[in-house]
């Protein structure tokens, strides 16, 4: 064996001798739920730099569980602790006025004085409108998420021998039932996301306010995607949401919403879902002003040829589909065809002279 090999082995052994990879048996379904919090996108003007703040607080649960994985234990638990302190200090940003807020900003972007995490929870508990409100109506809620916190801290600030590679990992251990061990990742794994969940609901209510029938029935096409029951009862718990409707936020949004009309269910598959049903075209028609300019074209066009299978809209970044199937093997058109349409005669176009 040559030195170069003898010292890669060396490398290698030393670099492994205190590491005990995992396979989390839970992590294909960890990363399906994670796409809840990543479809709540908020629309809000004022807030598109949260959407920022959540997915990097997904991001972070990811990595926690790669880095689990691979041995790093501690390194898992403080990026578990960050996505709780990232989507805190999203909160912290959102609940403050908009010049306060773009001044804080900016500390934050330039890494100059910004509040650590106790500081933005005590603001937030006596400055803070839907943050204060929330914890109020979710008291048992935030008090486990804070031991979860501490539980956390003590972790990374390596309290107690098991915090310790070279005890927890030591040869005399190695052939211990490490079940609790893992155990305590799961579950400090399930409450971080469902912390990042619920702080997203301080931006506003809508990822709850869709589960409702009668909500979503009376909104648009929105950015934002429902949370599943399952989701839910998974790692927040239907008895903390019930909590949270009680939030002035959640029953100001509800009242908002209630004054507006019921969609049909044919002019649902319009707005959200770019489908039109050629046979519920004229009840389509009905509630045309629940229809945006171009869901009304898509709509007509449709109507005038059973031969159209799709309508393109907005260049093609957009587009409506019917119960008519296409002939063509390819669906999508090229920048270039509808650079084309856009630049020919309108006369071959009809169309184009609305649009």
């Amino acid at each position: 064996m040559s030195g170069s090999e003898f010292m890669h082995l060396f490398i290698e052994h030393r670099e492994k001798q205190n590491l005990i990879p995992y396979q989390l048996s839970g992590k294909e379904q960890y990363y399906r739920d994670l796409s809840n919090i990543e479809g709540s996108w908020t629309g809000r003007v004022d807030a598109q730099i949260a959407n920022t703040f959540i997915h990097e607080s997904v991001q972070l649960i990811v990595n926690a569980i790669s880095v689990y994985e691979m041995g790093y234990f501690d390194c898992a638990y403080y990026s578990l602790r960050q996505s709780i302190e990232i989507s805190t200090s999203m909160v912290y940003l959102m609940e403050l006025e908009s010049e306060k807020r773009e001044e804080e900003l900016k500390k934050w972007k330039s890494q100059s004085t910004f509040p650590m995490f106790n500081q933005m929870i005590k603001f937030l508990n006596t400055n803070g409108n839907v943050f204060a409100d929330m914890r109020k109506q979710m008291v048992s809620y935030f008090i486990d998420l804070q031991s979860a916190k501490e539980r956390l801290n003590k972790i990374v600030h390596k309290l107690g021998f098991n915090t310790f590679y070279v005890s927890r990992n030591h040869a005399i251990n190695q052939h211990k039932d490490k079940s609790t061990f893992h155990n305590e990742f799961t579950q400090l794994t399930e409450i971080c996301i469902g912390a990042i969940a619920v702080l997203r609901l301080t931006i506003d209510p809508m990822p709850v306010l869709l589960m409702d029938e009668e909500i979503y029935l009376r909104t648009g096409d929105t950015l934002t995607e429902p949370y599943t029951e399952e989701f839910v009862e998974k790692y927040i718990g239907s008895e903390n949401i019930e909590c949270y409707k009680n939030t002035q936020v959640y029953q100001a949004h509800v009242q908002d919403f209630m004054i507006e009309e019921k969609k049909l269910p044919s002019v649902l598959d319009v707005v959200k879902h770019k489908y039109v049903d050629r046979e519920s075209i004229e009840e389509i028609l009905s509630q045309v002003d629940l229809l945006s300019f171009i869901d009304l074209l898509a709509v007509i066009t449709f109507g005038h040829s059973d031969k159209i299978a799709i309508v393109y809209a907005y260049d093609g970044l957009q587009f409506y589909f019917s119960n008519t199937k296409s002939v063509r093997n390819k669906i999508g058109f090229s920048s270039y065809s509808f650079r084309d349409i856009k630049h020919s005669d309108s006369t071959m176009f009809p169309m184009k002279k609305l649009i």
